[in-house]
């Protein structure tokens, strides 16, 4: 059969075709993210990404009665304690008692669209008030937060959810049922597991 000479832009893109196949091959069909760059002088290729992961991202405000401000913001990629990212939490009732605390992801697990994660409390700061919950430090707490991503009805739950305050530390990857309602925001949850037998 004759061979056919295919021109520069031709070959370049039957080889980042070549490229893509063989990473899907090789990733068994999972529906990893995968990305190329070419070089435009070389045709050389360089992936850029093609591992698959858990993901729980996004912002929104819980729906509260006039004058409680609850929001909740979460960035978190990776399977299980090999998670990464970071957390907010605000909360204010009224312009005298409430504040804030972030830190650092230590798990992530999903399933379908609903994701656990938790985290590490790096930084708090919250302000008293007459009749209001001391909060106090809550710097080196692990407290957990549960998503249900469900279009425009997305729910939240949080660990300390029993409590009423953020004070219990838990373990990695503990949260309550997600019974909080939003007001606005959105979260975007992306499901994946390991294969079975290779955690």
């Amino acid at each position: 059969m004759p061979r056919v000479r295919l021109s520069r832009p031709l070959a370049i893109a039957a080889a980042a075709l070549a490229v893509g196949a063989a990473i899907t091959l090789t990733l068994g069909g999972t529906g990893a993210a995968t990305a190329a760059e070419t070089d435009p002088q070389t045709g050389a290729h360089t992936v850029l990404h093609a591992v698959d992961e858990p993901m729980l991202k996004g912002s929104a405000k819980l729906k509260r009665g006039s004058g409680d401000n609850a929001s909740f913001s979460v960035d978190a990629h990776g399977f299980a304690s090999k998670a990464r990212g970071t957390f907010y939490v605000s909360h204010h009732v009224g312009p005298e008692w409430g504040g804030y605390f972030k830190g650092r992801i230590d798990c992530l697990l999903t399933g379908g669209p609903v994701a656990v994660v938790t985290g590490v409390v790096s930084e708090s700061h919250f302000k008293d008030a007459p009749g209001m919950p001391h909060v106090g430090d809550l710097k080196g707490k692990r407290f957990g937060f549960t998503v249900l991503d469900d279009g425009k009805k997305d729910r939240l739950g949080y660990s300390w959810a029993i409590d009423g305050l953020p004070q219990k530390s838990v373990g990695k990857c503990e949260s309550s049922a997600p019974f909080e309602t939003l007001e606005r925001g959105d979260y975007s949850v992306h499901h994946w597991m390991p294969p079975r037998g290779k955690h």
